[in-house]
């Protein structure tokens, strides 16, 4: 019978902006029925991640909180009817599992079907620590998987590190490109961002059978990743700083055109009146990146007079939890996954890997939490 520890060590957001403490934090005696409690075996870190530590998220943020919601873990205990996964896989102890944010499945969003829109959502991540059941964050040796968390066991076959990326940033890329609709050898893409999300972008574009895709971003060495992901086509924007000359090489790639679907992965708020110039009359414009309160000035008349489609992707369900993991395993040999992975560290070095995402020094770096320096 696998022992409960009483306590765990997490590392705390106490203040934004404030470097991160390791501190013991109490662990659940016991787990409800539909729940799990899992030991975190890797936690990578999310834009996201900086941006709430940072306190720029548009989003209701509790301190003080654990940190971190993109994550694999190991199962410790098994509520009572947890003992299987959302897509009918078994679960036992030792099994590795993702899981979703936790949904009510009972308001207006999940009765539509869209409990990434859930209008009671519990986000890991964001809520406080000082509330039961305590550890709703990755950056912790051990958390707690609710209820109303979709959950999907990882195939043996895909690293700890890699599961952890399928269950945010490769999520996302799911849920956006299947929203972006049918992609073919007559489309140009246009993909914002070189960041992981633009990176994985560009590689699922690319299989799914675009003519031609073009990522936008810095610095170098990300854009030359993007290339092996399967860009066509990079637009650095520390070589071409103005805008005005990234458009006219968007527009040349196009026979004057403009792109057929452009899809914003960056998070800056200028890249959003970048983009709608960048798309071509009747395109698709998918906006993914913009999830702080910047504002940016744009023509709403551009929209209009191109007859643009506009779609906004949040998220991702208990679905593309599960296809993030086939694509890992599907695509295994045709992108380089293991690339984006730049570093692996010790919990306690939480505050220096934050400040090497702020700096583009990372890419996609994995905490693991039982590691010690």
């Amino acid at each position: 019978m696998t022992t409960i520890p009483d306590r765990t060590l997490a590392a705390v957001v106490r203040a934004f902006g404030e470097p991160i403490g390791i501190e013991e934090v109490p662990v659940p005696p016991t787990v409800e029925a539909g729940g799990l409690l899992v030991e975190v075996v890797a936690c990578s870190l999310c834009g996201t991640d900086v941006h709430c530590w940072e306190g720029s998220l548009a989003l209701d943020i509790r301190l003080p909180l654990i940190l971190g919601h993109e994550m694999v873990g190991r199962i410790v205990a098994i509520g009572e009817g947890a003992d299987v996964d959302s897509v009918g896989q078994d679960l036992r102890v030792g099994d590795r599992v993702i899981w979703t944010h936790s949904f009510c499945g009972r308001c207006e969003m999940c009765t539509r079907k869209r409990p990434a829109m859930c209008l009671k959502r519990t986000a890991y991540g964001h809520v406080s620590m000082q509330e039961w059941p305590y550890l709703m964050g990755g950056f912790a040796r051990h958390s707690y998987v609710l209820p109303g968390s979709g959950r999907v066991r990882v195939p043996e076959t895909i690293p700890d590190a890699l599961a952890s990326m399928a269950s945010c940033a490769l999520r996302s890329v799911v849920n956006a490109v299947e929203q972006a609709g049918r992609v073919g050898p007559e489309h140009t893409v246009v993909v914002q961002g070189a960041g992981p999300l633009g990176i994985l972008a560009t590689g699922l574009f690319a299989q799914a059978g675009a003519g031609r895709v073009v990522t936008v971003g810095a610095p170098a060495a990300r854009l030359q990743l993007a290339t092996e992901f399967g860009a066509d086509e990079v637009i650095s924007l520390e070589d071409t700083p103005d805008p005005a000359d990234r458009l006219a090489r968007v527009r040349e790639a196009t026979d004057g055109l403009g792109a057929d679907l452009v899809a914003e992965f960056s998070g800056h708020p200028a890249a959003f009146a970048e983009g709608v110039e960048m798309a071509g009359l009747g395109a698709r414009y998918l906006v993914v990146g913009q999830l702080g309160s910047g504002t940016t000035p744009i023509a709403p008349g551009t929209i209009t007079k191109k007859n643009l489609t506009v779609i906004g992707s949040f998220s991702g369900d208990v679905s593309h939890y599960h296809k993030a993991l086939t694509v890992l395993e599907r695509y295994a040999d045709r992108l380089p996954f293991d690339r984006l992975i730049s570093g692996q560290y010790p919990l306690d070095q939480v505050n220096d890997v934050i400040s090497r995402m702020q700096a583009f020094q990372e890419i996609k770096p994995v905490l693991l939490p039982a590691a010690t320096s």
